[in-house]
Protein backbone atom coordinates (compact mmCIF):
# COMPACT_ATOMS: atom_id res chain seq x y z
CA UNK A 1 0.00 0.00 0.00
CA UNK A 2 1.20 3.86 -0.87
CA UNK A 3 -0.45 6.86 0.55
CA UNK A 4 -1.97 9.43 -1.55
CA UNK A 5 -3.60 12.44 -1.37
CA UNK A 6 -7.20 12.63 -0.59
CA UNK A 7 -7.62 16.57 -0.54
CA UNK A 8 -6.12 19.16 -2.74
CA UNK A 9 -3.35 21.12 -0.50
CA UNK A 10 -0.75 23.13 -2.16
CA UNK A 11 2.65 22.31 -1.16
CA UNK A 12 4.24 24.22 1.23
CA UNK A 13 7.77 25.61 -0.62
CA UNK A 14 10.11 28.00 -0.11
CA UNK A 15 9.62 31.22 -2.35
CA UNK A 16 12.27 32.17 -4.73
CA UNK A 17 12.72 35.56 -6.06
CA UNK A 18 13.42 35.50 -10.23
CA UNK A 19 14.14 39.10 -10.67
CA UNK A 20 10.86 40.51 -10.18
CA UNK A 21 8.76 37.34 -10.11
CA UNK A 22 8.05 35.12 -7.26
CA UNK A 23 8.66 31.42 -7.59
CA UNK A 24 7.36 29.05 -4.86
CA UNK A 25 5.97 30.01 -1.46
CA UNK A 26 1.81 29.79 -2.38
CA UNK A 27 2.67 32.62 -4.70
CA UNK A 28 0.32 31.58 -8.51
CA UNK A 29 2.04 29.25 -11.00
CA UNK A 30 4.45 30.93 -13.35
CA UNK A 31 3.83 30.15 -16.79
CA UNK A 32 7.61 30.32 -19.26
CA UNK A 33 9.01 29.38 -22.34
CA UNK A 34 12.48 29.23 -24.16
CA UNK A 35 13.23 30.87 -27.41
CA UNK A 36 14.62 28.48 -30.28
CA UNK A 37 16.63 30.89 -32.16
CA UNK A 38 20.44 31.43 -32.14
CA UNK A 39 21.61 33.14 -29.15
CA UNK A 40 23.65 35.24 -31.32
CA UNK A 41 20.95 36.41 -33.48
CA UNK A 42 20.39 39.61 -30.90
CA UNK A 43 17.50 40.67 -33.03
CA UNK A 44 15.66 37.22 -33.67
CA UNK A 45 15.78 36.23 -30.06
CA UNK A 46 14.55 39.38 -28.66
CA UNK A 47 11.66 39.39 -31.22
CA UNK A 48 10.75 36.02 -29.94
CA UNK A 49 11.51 37.16 -26.38
CA UNK A 50 8.73 39.61 -26.79
CA UNK A 51 6.29 37.31 -28.41
CA UNK A 52 6.61 35.05 -25.65
CA UNK A 53 5.77 37.70 -22.88
CA UNK A 54 3.10 38.95 -24.89
CA UNK A 55 1.57 35.59 -25.19
CA UNK A 56 1.58 34.71 -21.39
CA UNK A 57 5.16 34.23 -20.23
CA UNK A 58 6.46 35.91 -16.90
CA UNK A 59 9.96 33.86 -17.63
CA UNK A 60 11.72 33.66 -20.73
CA UNK A 61 14.70 30.60 -20.94
CA UNK A 62 17.32 31.11 -23.77
CA UNK A 63 19.82 28.64 -24.17
CA UNK A 64 23.56 29.80 -24.04
CA UNK A 65 25.99 26.71 -25.62
CA UNK A 66 29.23 29.35 -25.46
CA UNK A 67 30.75 31.63 -23.34
CA UNK A 68 30.66 33.85 -26.08
CA UNK A 69 26.59 32.85 -26.38
CA UNK A 70 26.16 33.61 -22.60
CA UNK A 71 28.02 36.92 -22.96
CA UNK A 72 25.33 38.24 -26.03
CA UNK A 73 22.50 37.62 -22.86
CA UNK A 74 23.80 41.41 -21.87
CA UNK A 75 22.34 42.58 -25.26
CA UNK A 76 19.48 40.74 -25.36
CA UNK A 77 18.34 41.84 -21.90
CA UNK A 78 19.38 45.78 -22.26
CA UNK A 79 17.24 45.59 -26.05
CA UNK A 80 14.55 43.72 -24.26
CA UNK A 81 14.90 46.42 -21.11
CA UNK A 82 14.88 49.12 -24.04
CA UNK A 83 11.78 47.98 -25.86
CA UNK A 84 9.82 48.28 -21.91
CA UNK A 85 10.04 44.03 -21.37
CA UNK A 86 11.48 43.94 -17.91
CA UNK A 87 10.78 39.74 -17.99
CA UNK A 88 13.24 37.77 -16.25
CA UNK A 89 15.54 36.23 -17.96
CA UNK A 90 16.88 32.43 -17.75
CA UNK A 91 20.14 30.74 -19.63
CA UNK A 92 20.23 27.59 -20.36
CA UNK A 93 23.70 25.90 -19.95
CA UNK A 94 24.91 22.25 -21.41
CA UNK A 95 28.42 22.10 -23.09
CA UNK A 96 30.32 24.41 -20.52
CA UNK A 97 30.38 25.38 -16.68
CA UNK A 98 32.45 28.71 -17.59
CA UNK A 99 29.71 29.63 -19.51
CA UNK A 100 26.93 29.92 -16.81
CA UNK A 101 29.46 31.87 -14.69
CA UNK A 102 28.92 34.38 -17.34
CA UNK A 103 25.57 34.02 -17.77
CA UNK A 104 25.04 34.20 -13.71
CA UNK A 105 26.53 38.21 -13.55
CA UNK A 106 23.52 38.76 -16.35
CA UNK A 107 19.99 36.91 -16.32
CA UNK A 108 18.22 36.11 -12.81
CA UNK A 109 17.93 32.41 -13.29
CA UNK A 110 20.64 29.65 -14.54
CA UNK A 111 19.50 26.23 -15.78
CA UNK A 112 22.46 24.13 -15.26
CA UNK A 113 22.95 20.70 -16.76
CA UNK A 114 24.73 18.02 -13.58
CA UNK A 115 26.46 16.52 -16.40
CA UNK A 116 28.79 19.54 -16.54
CA UNK A 117 29.91 18.71 -12.78
CA UNK A 118 29.79 15.16 -12.48
CA UNK A 119 32.52 12.78 -13.89
CA UNK A 120 32.60 11.79 -17.30
CA UNK A 121 31.46 7.72 -17.62
CA UNK A 122 34.42 4.99 -17.84
CA UNK A 123 33.30 2.68 -20.40
CA UNK A 124 33.19 -0.62 -18.52
CA UNK A 125 32.98 0.89 -14.93
CA UNK A 126 29.66 -0.66 -13.52
CA UNK A 127 30.34 -0.91 -9.70
CA UNK A 128 31.18 2.27 -7.32
CA UNK A 129 32.72 1.94 -3.98
CA UNK A 130 31.25 4.11 -0.57
CA UNK A 131 35.16 5.89 -1.63
CA UNK A 132 34.29 6.43 -5.14
CA UNK A 133 30.68 7.56 -4.20
CA UNK A 134 31.79 10.29 -1.68
CA UNK A 135 35.23 11.05 -3.52
CA UNK A 136 33.07 12.12 -6.62
CA UNK A 137 30.23 14.38 -4.69
CA UNK A 138 33.35 16.19 -3.07
CA UNK A 139 34.67 16.73 -6.87
CA UNK A 140 31.25 18.36 -7.23
CA UNK A 141 31.25 20.44 -4.12
CA UNK A 142 34.02 21.80 -5.77
CA UNK A 143 33.21 22.42 -9.31
CA UNK A 144 30.21 24.29 -8.49
CA UNK A 145 31.88 26.63 -5.89
CA UNK A 146 32.53 29.41 -8.19
CA UNK A 147 29.28 29.46 -9.68
CA UNK A 148 27.54 29.19 -6.50
CA UNK A 149 30.03 31.95 -5.32
CA UNK A 150 28.06 34.27 -8.62
CA UNK A 151 24.95 33.56 -7.67
CA UNK A 152 25.00 34.54 -4.25
CA UNK A 153 27.16 38.10 -5.54
CA UNK A 154 24.52 38.80 -7.97
CA UNK A 155 21.29 37.37 -6.71
CA UNK A 156 21.10 34.84 -9.29
CA UNK A 157 18.85 31.52 -9.11
CA UNK A 158 19.70 28.36 -10.22
CA UNK A 159 17.36 25.67 -11.67
CA UNK A 160 18.71 22.41 -10.54
CA UNK A 161 17.25 18.47 -10.85
CA UNK A 162 17.16 15.42 -13.01
CA UNK A 163 16.03 14.52 -16.46
CA UNK A 164 15.68 10.49 -16.80
CA UNK A 165 18.30 9.33 -19.36
CA UNK A 166 21.03 12.07 -18.41
CA UNK A 167 21.94 10.15 -14.86
CA UNK A 168 25.85 10.18 -14.09
CA UNK A 169 27.77 6.54 -14.01
CA UNK A 170 27.53 6.56 -10.53
CA UNK A 171 24.20 6.98 -10.07
CA UNK A 172 23.49 4.60 -12.36
CA UNK A 173 25.25 1.91 -10.57
CA UNK A 174 23.29 2.00 -7.55
CA UNK A 175 19.68 3.06 -8.54
CA UNK A 176 19.21 2.71 -12.42
CA UNK A 177 17.64 4.96 -14.49
CA UNK A 178 14.90 5.11 -12.09
CA UNK A 179 12.69 7.98 -10.29
CA UNK A 180 14.76 7.01 -7.40
CA UNK A 181 17.97 7.62 -9.05
CA UNK A 182 16.38 10.70 -10.50
CA UNK A 183 15.52 12.08 -6.83
CA UNK A 184 18.69 11.05 -5.33
CA UNK A 185 20.84 12.91 -8.23
CA UNK A 186 18.81 15.77 -7.52
CA UNK A 187 19.12 15.58 -3.58
CA UNK A 188 22.76 15.10 -4.06
CA UNK A 189 23.11 18.54 -5.82
CA UNK A 190 20.79 20.69 -3.52
CA UNK A 191 22.92 19.41 -0.21
CA UNK A 192 25.75 20.63 -1.77
CA UNK A 193 24.46 23.93 -2.85
CA UNK A 194 22.95 24.05 0.85
CA UNK A 195 26.47 23.59 2.19
CA UNK A 196 27.88 26.51 -0.18
CA UNK A 197 24.99 28.24 1.81
CA UNK A 198 23.06 28.49 -1.26
CA UNK A 199 19.52 28.71 -1.02
CA UNK A 200 17.68 30.24 -4.39
CA UNK A 201 16.70 26.55 -6.14
CA UNK A 202 14.18 25.47 -8.20
CA UNK A 203 13.94 22.32 -8.66
CA UNK A 204 13.07 20.33 -11.73
CA UNK A 205 12.57 16.60 -12.53
CA UNK A 206 12.18 15.93 -16.11
CA UNK A 207 10.96 12.76 -18.41
CA UNK A 208 9.40 12.18 -22.03
CA UNK A 209 7.23 9.91 -19.68
CA UNK A 210 4.37 11.00 -17.77
CA UNK A 211 4.47 8.65 -15.32
CA UNK A 212 8.62 8.70 -14.69
CA UNK A 213 8.15 12.53 -14.36
CA UNK A 214 5.34 12.17 -11.67
CA UNK A 215 6.80 9.26 -9.89
CA UNK A 216 10.00 10.80 -9.77
CA UNK A 217 8.73 14.28 -8.46
CA UNK A 218 6.51 12.94 -5.51
CA UNK A 219 9.78 10.80 -4.42
CA UNK A 220 11.77 14.39 -4.44
CA UNK A 221 9.04 15.88 -2.27
CA UNK A 222 9.12 13.36 0.10
CA UNK A 223 13.40 13.40 0.32
CA UNK A 224 13.02 17.32 1.19
CA UNK A 225 10.22 16.80 3.34
CA UNK A 226 12.32 14.83 5.05
CA UNK A 227 15.46 16.96 4.68
CA UNK A 228 13.38 19.71 5.93
CA UNK A 229 13.27 22.24 3.59
CA UNK A 230 11.05 21.91 -0.03
CA UNK A 231 12.43 24.10 -2.60
CA UNK A 232 9.74 25.19 -5.46
CA UNK A 233 9.23 22.43 -8.31
CA UNK A 234 9.43 24.05 -12.55
CA UNK A 235 7.61 21.15 -14.12
CA UNK A 236 7.15 19.89 -17.69
CA UNK A 237 6.92 16.48 -20.03
CA UNK A 238 10.10 17.19 -22.00
CA UNK A 239 10.46 16.10 -25.17
CA UNK A 240 6.40 15.51 -25.60
CA UNK A 241 6.25 16.30 -29.49
CA UNK A 242 3.60 17.96 -31.13
CA UNK A 243 -0.01 18.93 -31.90
CA UNK A 244 -2.52 16.85 -29.93
CA UNK A 245 -0.53 14.20 -28.73
CA UNK A 246 1.93 16.92 -27.51
CA UNK A 247 -0.59 18.32 -25.80
CA UNK A 248 -2.28 15.96 -23.77
CA UNK A 249 1.06 14.45 -23.10
CA UNK A 250 2.13 17.63 -21.26
CA UNK A 251 -1.58 17.65 -19.91
CA UNK A 252 -1.06 14.44 -18.35
CA UNK A 253 1.82 14.89 -16.90
CA UNK A 254 1.62 18.43 -15.23
CA UNK A 255 -1.94 18.48 -14.32
CA UNK A 256 -1.67 15.11 -11.97
CA UNK A 257 0.78 16.61 -10.08
CA UNK A 258 -0.46 20.08 -9.91
CA UNK A 259 -4.18 18.31 -8.47
CA UNK A 260 -1.76 17.25 -6.17
CA UNK A 261 -0.70 20.73 -5.20
CA UNK A 262 2.69 20.26 -6.54
CA UNK A 263 4.34 22.57 -8.88
CA UNK A 264 5.34 26.43 -9.07
CA UNK A 265 6.20 26.83 -12.64
CA UNK A 266 5.57 24.73 -15.70
CA UNK A 267 6.78 25.02 -19.59
CA UNK A 268 4.75 22.63 -21.99
CA UNK A 269 7.69 21.30 -24.44
CA UNK A 270 6.13 21.46 -27.69
CA UNK A 271 7.79 21.07 -31.35
CA UNK A 272 6.17 24.12 -32.55
CA UNK A 273 6.75 28.07 -32.27
CA UNK A 274 7.60 28.17 -29.09
CA UNK A 275 4.53 30.85 -28.50
CA UNK A 276 1.89 28.46 -29.28
CA UNK A 277 3.05 26.49 -25.73
CA UNK A 278 1.67 29.57 -23.83
CA UNK A 279 -2.24 29.12 -24.20
CA UNK A 280 -1.94 25.35 -23.39
CA UNK A 281 0.05 26.02 -20.39
CA UNK A 282 -2.70 28.90 -19.02
CA UNK A 283 -5.76 26.10 -20.04
CA UNK A 284 -3.20 23.82 -17.40
CA UNK A 285 -2.35 26.15 -14.88
CA UNK A 286 -5.84 28.43 -14.80
CA UNK A 287 -7.83 25.68 -13.53
CA UNK A 288 -5.77 25.55 -9.56
CA UNK A 289 -5.97 29.78 -9.67
CA UNK A 290 -9.73 29.35 -8.37
CA UNK A 291 -9.02 25.75 -6.20
CA UNK A 292 -9.07 26.76 -2.82
CA UNK A 293 -6.30 24.47 -0.31
CA UNK A 294 -7.48 22.70 2.49
CA UNK A 295 -5.60 23.93 5.73
CA UNK A 296 -4.35 20.19 6.65
CA UNK A 297 -3.29 17.56 3.80
CA UNK A 298 -5.48 13.82 4.25
CA UNK A 299 -4.64 10.64 2.55
CA UNK A 300 -5.94 7.78 1.37
CA UNK A 301 -4.01 3.75 0.98
CA UNK A 302 -3.93 2.55 -2.40
CA UNK A 303 -2.01 -0.65 -3.62
CA UNK A 304 -0.74 1.42 -6.73
CA UNK A 305 2.63 3.26 -7.02
CA UNK A 306 5.86 3.31 -9.33
CA UNK A 307 6.55 0.03 -7.80
CA UNK A 308 3.15 -1.60 -8.11
CA UNK A 309 1.42 -0.51 -11.15
CA UNK A 310 -2.12 -2.17 -11.66
CA UNK A 311 -2.11 -1.00 -15.25
CA UNK A 312 -3.98 -3.60 -17.92
CA UNK A 313 -1.18 -2.53 -20.98
CA UNK A 314 -0.10 -6.00 -20.74
CA UNK A 315 -3.68 -7.86 -20.43
CA UNK A 316 -4.46 -8.47 -24.42
CA UNK A 317 -7.97 -10.02 -23.18
CA UNK A 318 -8.71 -6.91 -21.09
CA UNK A 319 -6.87 -3.81 -22.77
CA UNK A 320 -8.33 -0.23 -21.04
CA UNK A 321 -11.47 0.74 -23.06
CA UNK A 322 -12.00 3.65 -24.87
CA UNK A 323 -15.86 4.17 -25.48
CA UNK A 324 -16.35 7.87 -27.68
CA UNK A 325 -20.40 7.95 -26.53
CA UNK A 326 -22.81 7.74 -23.48
CA UNK A 327 -23.46 4.15 -24.09
CA UNK A 328 -21.53 1.69 -21.91
CA UNK A 329 -20.38 -2.22 -22.48
CA UNK A 330 -23.43 -4.21 -22.21
CA UNK A 331 -21.20 -7.13 -20.97
CA UNK A 332 -21.74 -5.54 -17.34
CA UNK A 333 -24.56 -3.97 -15.19
CA UNK A 334 -23.45 -0.43 -14.35
CA UNK A 335 -24.21 2.04 -11.69
CA UNK A 336 -23.08 5.68 -11.94
CA UNK A 337 -21.88 7.69 -8.82
CA UNK A 338 -20.85 11.23 -9.07
CA UNK A 339 -19.21 11.46 -5.59
CA UNK A 340 -16.20 11.20 -4.43
CA UNK A 341 -16.63 8.08 -2.36
CA UNK A 342 -19.38 5.36 -1.78
CA UNK A 343 -22.69 4.86 0.17
CA UNK A 344 -22.41 1.67 2.55
CA UNK A 345 -25.84 0.51 0.46
CA UNK A 346 -23.68 1.09 -2.88
CA UNK A 347 -20.67 -0.40 -1.54
CA UNK A 348 -22.49 -3.99 -0.57
CA UNK A 349 -24.19 -3.70 -3.79
CA UNK A 350 -20.67 -3.89 -5.90
CA UNK A 351 -19.34 -6.58 -3.35
CA UNK A 352 -21.99 -8.62 -3.71
CA UNK A 353 -22.48 -8.68 -7.86
CA UNK A 354 -19.63 -10.18 -9.91
CA UNK A 355 -21.36 -8.55 -12.87
CA UNK A 356 -21.81 -5.17 -11.49
CA UNK A 357 -19.12 -2.40 -12.37
CA UNK A 358 -19.12 1.46 -11.49
CA UNK A 359 -19.18 4.38 -14.02
CA UNK A 360 -17.36 7.18 -12.19
CA UNK A 361 -18.73 10.12 -13.92
CA UNK A 362 -16.46 13.22 -13.40
CA UNK A 363 -18.27 15.56 -15.70
CA UNK A 364 -18.75 18.62 -13.29
CA UNK A 365 -15.68 17.04 -10.81
CA UNK A 366 -12.86 20.15 -9.46
CA UNK A 367 -10.33 18.77 -7.49
CA UNK A 368 -9.76 15.07 -8.17
CA UNK A 369 -7.87 13.96 -4.98
CA UNK A 370 -10.85 13.57 -3.46
CA UNK A 371 -12.08 10.38 -5.54
CA UNK A 372 -9.30 8.44 -4.46
CA UNK A 373 -11.29 7.76 -1.43
CA UNK A 374 -13.85 5.57 -3.91
CA UNK A 375 -10.77 3.64 -5.32
CA UNK A 376 -9.67 2.63 -1.78
CA UNK A 377 -13.17 1.61 -1.10
CA UNK A 378 -13.37 -0.36 -3.76
CA UNK A 379 -9.25 -1.62 -3.14
CA UNK A 380 -11.01 -3.14 0.36
CA UNK A 381 -12.97 -5.74 -1.19
CA UNK A 382 -12.76 -9.01 -2.04
CA UNK A 383 -13.10 -8.91 -5.78
CA UNK A 384 -11.65 -6.43 -8.50
CA UNK A 385 -14.63 -3.85 -9.75
CA UNK A 386 -14.26 -2.48 -13.34
CA UNK A 387 -14.27 1.03 -12.96
CA UNK A 388 -15.11 2.84 -16.53
CA UNK A 389 -14.10 7.12 -16.21
CA UNK A 390 -16.28 9.22 -17.61
CA UNK A 391 -16.64 12.79 -19.22
CA UNK A 392 -19.07 15.00 -20.54
CA UNK A 393 -16.99 17.58 -22.72
CA UNK A 394 -20.19 19.97 -23.74
CA UNK A 395 -19.33 22.35 -26.22
CA UNK A 396 -15.77 23.00 -25.16
CA UNK A 397 -13.34 23.53 -28.00
CA UNK A 398 -10.85 21.00 -29.01
CA UNK A 399 -7.79 22.29 -27.63
CA UNK A 400 -9.36 23.09 -23.93
CA UNK A 401 -11.33 19.45 -24.30
CA UNK A 402 -7.53 17.71 -24.96
CA UNK A 403 -6.43 19.37 -21.22
CA UNK A 404 -9.58 18.72 -19.63
CA UNK A 405 -9.47 15.10 -20.88
CA UNK A 406 -5.81 14.55 -20.33
CA UNK A 407 -6.55 16.08 -16.70
CA UNK A 408 -9.72 13.81 -15.49
CA UNK A 409 -8.52 10.84 -17.08
CA UNK A 410 -4.84 10.78 -16.95
CA UNK A 411 -4.79 11.78 -13.12
CA UNK A 412 -6.19 8.11 -12.37
CA UNK A 413 -4.86 6.62 -15.28
CA UNK A 414 -1.42 6.97 -14.48
CA UNK A 415 -1.75 5.07 -10.73
CA UNK A 416 -3.74 2.19 -12.70
CA UNK A 417 -7.13 3.20 -11.46
CA UNK A 418 -9.53 2.93 -13.91
CA UNK A 419 -10.27 0.24 -16.43
CA UNK A 420 -11.48 2.47 -19.38
CA UNK A 421 -12.83 5.66 -20.32
CA UNK A 422 -15.88 7.50 -21.85
CA UNK A 423 -16.18 10.73 -23.20
CA UNK A 424 -18.70 12.58 -24.97
CA UNK A 425 -18.86 16.30 -26.80
CA UNK A 426 -21.33 18.70 -28.83
CA UNK A 427 -18.11 19.70 -30.89
CA UNK A 428 -16.00 16.95 -31.69
CA UNK A 429 -17.97 13.03 -33.37
CA UNK A 430 -17.43 10.50 -31.70
CA UNK A 431 -15.52 8.86 -34.50
CA UNK A 432 -13.29 12.16 -33.37
CA UNK A 433 -13.03 11.68 -30.23
CA UNK A 434 -12.07 7.82 -30.36
CA UNK A 435 -8.47 8.79 -31.05
CA UNK A 436 -8.00 11.97 -28.59
CA UNK A 437 -9.18 8.71 -25.97
CA UNK A 438 -6.25 6.54 -27.71
CA UNK A 439 -3.67 9.21 -27.46
CA UNK A 440 -4.82 10.03 -23.43
CA UNK A 441 -4.70 6.15 -22.74
CA UNK A 442 -1.05 5.98 -24.63
CA UNK A 443 -0.19 9.30 -22.41
CA UNK A 444 -0.91 7.58 -19.67
CA UNK A 445 0.98 4.08 -20.79
CA UNK A 446 -1.84 1.97 -20.37
CA UNK A 447 -2.81 1.44 -23.58
CA UNK A 448 -0.39 1.43 -26.21
CA UNK A 449 -1.91 2.32 -30.30
CA UNK A 450 0.52 3.52 -31.99
CA UNK A 451 4.18 4.58 -32.46
CA UNK A 452 5.32 6.77 -29.48
CA UNK A 453 7.97 9.70 -30.35
CA UNK A 454 9.94 11.75 -28.14
CA UNK A 455 10.50 15.21 -29.59
CA UNK A 456 12.65 18.04 -28.56
CA UNK A 457 10.70 21.52 -28.89
CA UNK A 458 14.47 22.77 -30.18
CA UNK A 459 16.31 26.13 -29.31
CA UNK A 460 18.82 28.11 -30.61
CA UNK A 461 21.16 24.81 -30.70
CA UNK A 462 18.94 23.22 -33.29
CA UNK A 463 20.46 23.41 -36.90
CA UNK A 464 18.04 21.91 -39.05
CA UNK A 465 13.84 21.79 -39.35
CA UNK A 466 12.66 20.01 -36.49
CA UNK A 467 9.20 20.41 -37.38
CA UNK A 468 9.26 19.28 -40.28
CA UNK A 469 11.65 16.33 -39.85
CA UNK A 470 9.07 15.27 -37.13
CA UNK A 471 6.16 15.33 -39.29
CA UNK A 472 7.69 13.45 -42.11
CA UNK A 473 9.27 11.02 -39.49
CA UNK A 474 5.49 10.70 -38.06
CA UNK A 475 3.98 10.06 -41.04
CA UNK A 476 6.29 7.49 -42.04
CA UNK A 477 6.66 5.22 -38.95
CA UNK A 478 3.19 6.19 -37.12
CA UNK A 479 1.51 3.10 -37.94
CA UNK A 480 4.68 1.00 -36.02
CA UNK A 481 3.02 0.28 -32.97
CA UNK A 482 5.08 -0.31 -29.78
CA UNK A 483 7.93 1.37 -31.38
CA UNK A 484 9.25 4.66 -29.38
CA UNK A 485 11.50 7.18 -31.85
CA UNK A 486 13.00 10.16 -30.73
CA UNK A 487 13.31 13.03 -33.13
CA UNK A 488 15.50 15.15 -31.22
CA UNK A 489 17.27 18.68 -32.00
CA UNK A 490 20.81 18.27 -30.73
CA UNK A 491 23.42 15.87 -29.38
CA UNK A 492 22.71 17.73 -25.84
CA UNK A 493 19.46 16.54 -25.33
CA UNK A 494 19.21 13.70 -28.11
CA UNK A 495 20.92 10.01 -26.49
CA UNK A 496 20.07 11.14 -22.83
CA UNK A 497 16.72 12.31 -23.27
CA UNK A 498 15.27 9.73 -25.79
CA UNK A 499 16.32 7.16 -23.47
CA UNK A 500 13.32 5.12 -23.70
CA UNK A 501 13.63 4.85 -27.75
CA UNK A 502 14.42 2.41 -30.10
CA UNK A 503 15.42 4.34 -32.93
CA UNK A 504 16.70 8.43 -32.91
CA UNK A 505 16.81 10.94 -35.41
CA UNK A 506 19.39 13.28 -33.93
CA UNK A 507 20.81 16.84 -35.10
CA UNK A 508 24.22 16.60 -35.84
CA UNK A 509 25.24 20.12 -37.80
CA UNK A 510 23.65 22.06 -40.32
CA UNK A 511 21.30 20.29 -42.33
CA UNK A 512 23.50 17.07 -41.20
CA UNK A 513 21.28 14.18 -39.03
CA UNK A 514 22.76 11.29 -36.87
CA UNK A 515 20.97 7.79 -36.35
CA UNK A 516 20.27 6.07 -33.60
CA UNK A 517 19.33 2.22 -32.82
CA UNK A 518 18.69 2.85 -29.03
CA UNK A 519 21.58 4.71 -27.37
CA UNK A 520 24.15 3.30 -30.16
CA UNK A 521 24.98 5.52 -33.05
CA UNK A 522 24.37 3.64 -35.90
CA UNK A 523 25.02 6.40 -38.60
CA UNK A 524 26.48 10.32 -38.30
CA UNK A 525 26.49 13.56 -40.93
CA UNK A 526 23.23 12.11 -42.91
CA UNK A 527 21.80 14.80 -44.81
CA UNK A 528 19.05 15.96 -43.82
CA UNK A 529 17.13 15.40 -46.93
CA UNK A 530 17.98 11.60 -46.85
CA UNK A 531 17.83 11.00 -43.22
CA UNK A 532 14.08 9.59 -43.03
CA UNK A 533 14.53 7.25 -45.65
CA UNK A 534 17.84 5.72 -44.31
CA UNK A 535 15.73 5.73 -40.85
CA UNK A 536 12.84 3.43 -42.41
CA UNK A 537 15.61 1.38 -44.21
CA UNK A 538 17.29 0.80 -40.55
CA UNK A 539 14.03 -0.36 -38.74
CA UNK A 540 12.64 -2.64 -41.98
CA UNK A 541 16.00 -4.36 -41.59
CA UNK A 542 15.26 -5.03 -38.14
CA UNK A 543 11.73 -6.00 -38.41
CA UNK A 544 10.68 -9.62 -39.46
CA UNK A 545 9.15 -10.26 -42.16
Amino acid sequence: MNSFPAKYHRLETVPVPVGEVMVGGGHPVVLQSMTNTSTMDTAATVAQSMRLVDAGASLVRITAPSVKAAENLQEIKTALRRKGYRVPLIADIHYQAKAAEVAARIVEKVRINPGNYTDRSVPGKKTFSDADYQAELERIHSRLKPLVQVCNTYGTALRVGSNHGSLSQRIMSRYGNSPEGMAVAAMEFIEILEDLGFHKIVVSMKASNPRVMVYSVRRMVAMMQAHGRVYPFHLGVTEAGNGREGRIKSAVGISSLLEEGIGDTIRVSLTEAPEKELPVAALIAGHYGEMTSAKEPLSVSLPVGHTAYRGRMNKHEHPVWAIPSEVPPPAISWITVTTPSLSEDLLRAVAGDERLGVILDLSRATALCPYRTLFAQLARLEREVFVMLKADFGSLPKEELYVKAARLFGFFLLDGLGDGVMASSRVISDEALYPVLLDLLQASRVRISKAEFIACPSCGRTQFNIEKALEEVKKATSSLKGLTIGVMGCIVNGPGEMADADYGYVGAGRGKVALYKGQQQVANNVPEEEAVQRLLELIERDTPS
